[in-house]
């Protein structure tokens, strides 16, 4: 003990001519000015002393604001001397000079008070520390400083911004940089003139950014007056009893104006009377001639001349003053020039949102219309050229998204996942639907109500297998990494990685459909069963086996749809049953029998189906209502869909 108190005397003797150079520091000078601020500060007083700090020019004063941030900053009881330090151990502390940073010494806590702002006032020194940060050689603490402004932006920020440009020399950040100057000069800008530069640079640009800029220069106060005054700064004229103003808005703001007389409710108006009834009368009327809303007026009136009750207005003296007034609106945001130039730049932003909406809701359709050919295709094949009702086509889908499941059970590299999954799933789906139309819709072909009645009741049968073996929680299909994530193009459009693969895959299946309808031996066969099967057998072609591979075939593409569309929806036992309508409309719509006719009559039901739920976004069960009304108006006067198919298909 001896020897530390002995170390401790020694170290406190060495500190004493470096605090005596602390005090003649300019930065101790200036804390030591700010030392009853800083002492008992609070976030509503503590201002003066950051900006004091912030704006002193000294190199140290960052250190200063960094330290205190971080509750580093202590005080010496004795002296007043503020310096920051490192705590060595519960009793310990090492403290350095703030002038020049250099470590003073080792000396024991218990004659220092250390300084511990709350959240607010830190959140006060970050914003402060910003005019430093944007300077700082490391480029993430730049990146740092501004985030900090994108989030609550001040007017000394334009400033640090404009000082900081021109020592830039990363690219990216100073592009971040100039725009953010232009931001803050849409608000702060010292003159009109610089405002409006900076207002019109932006014109037609789609960050969000900039509308939060240009929308408060088009705040508004809604005021009243006899005649409408002539002004720069008078917005539109309102009326009384719109949705801009209603009736009772507008005379509260006559009222508040003190241009009419304060209005009463029926029931304060009736409490009133109540309470001066004398004798059977109010103000010298009959009770019982107050049997209407007018005579209760003239007997409150009565007593408000005789000084019982508050003077109000009566719904006459309301009309008569709304319609003796004009309601108007006063830009309050800016200087009239300054708003108008935000009001072009927000119109040409506005007709550039409208733009890009649009391709961005073309978009999402041309991604639901890849997702209905996917869920499709297969039952172009089997409905389309086989003329086969197949009611169990989605679980063919479900089948497929299944075994990707189960494939990611047993190989965890998603990539290599699906890559293995899709063959499998061709190939279970494809075991599953030649079985399908061995066992069962070989014997009911040319019998459409049987093999919908089978096919429908082998859905159930599907769905309720899966349910045993998977469970009814949704499983997961996980895509690969590189899939996560979307492309943006800019703040309004945007694509899911997923959504792009799902519409590549689908561009990939009418190429592999293509090719094996127009350049192999199968496809040929197939045409040639599907336009006339006697001819086709007569030539040598077996019709009962084309039908088995055409149906598998068909199954199969259903079964690797399943895997792409599991990457995009929930895997579960019911899923193929919300794509078997979209399928048979799709199929319908395009004309069966035919890919082109698949893949028109796909987009048309993706943009119809967007273009209703734009119309009506809250509702979705109604937009595919009126989407599959519209569809049946389309077949009353086009039956055959969009590409009518010659052959068996077309006479079934």
């Amino acid at each position: 003990m001896l020897r530390i108190a002995a170390l401790l005397s020694v170290c406190l003797m060495l500190a004493a001519p470096s605090s005596a150079q602390q005090a003649d520091a300019p930065i101790q000078q200036l804390i030591q000015s700010q030392s009853e601020l800083i002492l008992k500060s609070s976030r509503r007083t503590i201002g003066p002393a950051i900006d004091a700090l912030a704006n002193s020019g000294l190199p140290e004063a960052q250190v200063v604001l960094d330290k205190w941030q971080t509750r580093e900053m202590w005080v010496n009881e004795e002296s007043g001397l503020f310096v920051y330090a490192e705590e060595i151990d519960r009793d310990t502390l090492r403290i350095f000079d703030f002038a020049d940073g250099s470590e003073i010494g080792v000396v024991s806590d218990d004659g220092f008070d250390q300084i511990k702002p709350n959240s607010g006032i830190r959140g006060l020194i970050g914003t402060a520390l910003v005019q430093f940060q944007l300077s700082d050689p490391n480029p993430e603490t730049r990146q740092r400083a501004l985030d900090a402004i994108e989030r609550g932006a001040e007017e000394s920020h334009l400033a640090a911004l404009r000082g900081s440009l021109a020592a830039e020399t990363d690219e990216t950040i100073l592009a971040r940089k100039e725009r953010l100057e232009r931001l803050l000069t849409i608000a702060y800008g010292a003159t009109n003139e610089e405002r409006i530069e900076a207002i019109q640079s932006f014109d037609g640009d789609l960050g969000v950014d900039v509308r939060a800029a240009l929308n408060p220069l088009l705040a508004v106060r809604v005021e009243a007056a006899g005649t409408l005054p002539e002004a720069d700064d008078i917005g539109r004229v309102l009326k009384p009893g719109t949705d801009a103003l209603s009736r009772d808005e507008a005379y509260e703001l006559l009222v508040r104006a003190d241009l009419a007389k304060p209005r009463i409710s029926i029931e304060a108006q009736r409490t009133a009377l109540i309470e001066n009834i004398s004798d059977g009368q109010v103000a010298g009327i009959q009770v019982a001639t107050l049997d209407s809303q007018s005579a209760r007026d003239m007997a409150y009136a009565a007593l408000a001349d005789q000084g019982t009750v508050t003077p109000v207005a009566t719904e006459a003296e309301v009309d008569e003053r709304l319609a003796s007034h004009v309601f108007y609106e006063r830009y309050i945001g800016a200087p009239p020039e300054v708003v108008v130039a935000a009001q072009l730049a927000l119109k040409s932003i506005e007709n550039k949102v409208a733009l890009n909406q649009t391709f961005d809701l073309s978009l999402d359709a041309l991604s639901l219309a890849s997702i209905y050919f996917l869920a499709a295709i297969g039952l172009a094949i089997t409905f389309g050229v086989m003329g086969v009702i197949n009611m169990a086509h989605g679980e063919f889908i479900m089948m497929g998204a299944y075994t990707g499941y189960v494939v990611q059970l047993f190989i965890p590299d998603y990539t290599l996942s699906i890559l293995v999954a899709i063959p499998l799933a061709f190939a279970v789906t494809f075991g599953a639907g030649v079985a399908m139309e061995r066992l069962v819709i070989r014997w009911l072909y040319h019998r459409p109500l049987e093999t919908l009645l089978a096919t429908f009741g082998i859905s159930i049968a599907l769905q309720q297998i899966a349910k045993n073996i998977f469970g009814t929680q949704a499983r997961p299909l996980t895509a690969p990494g590189w899939l996560d994530g979307s492309l943006v193009i800019n703040d309004i459009v945007s694509i899911s990685y997923i959504r792009i693969a799902i519409f590549v895959l689908a561009l990939l299946f009418l190429a592999l459909f293509l090719f094996v309808m127009n350049r192999t031996r199968l496809g040929l066969e197939v045409r040639a069963v599907t336009q006339n099967p006697r001819m086709a057998a007569s030539m040598g072609i077996n019709p009962d086996k084309i039908n088995m591979l055409t149906f598998g075939f068909g199954s199969g593409v259903a079964g690797i749809a399943g895997v792409a569309i599991g990457l995009y929806a929930k895997v579960t036992s019911e899923m193929g049953s919300d794509y078997i309508v979209q399928s048979f409309m799709t199929v319908v719509v395009g004309g069966v029998g035919n890919i082109w006719g698949t893949l028109l009559g796909a987009t048309m039901v993706g943009f119809l189906q967007k273009g209703i739920e734009w119309f009506n976004p809250s509702n979705t069960l109604a937009a595919q209502t009126y989407m599959i009304l519209f569809i049946i108006l389309f077949i009353q006067f086009r039956p055959k869909g969009i590409i009518a198919l010659k052959g068996r298909a077309a006479e079934a």
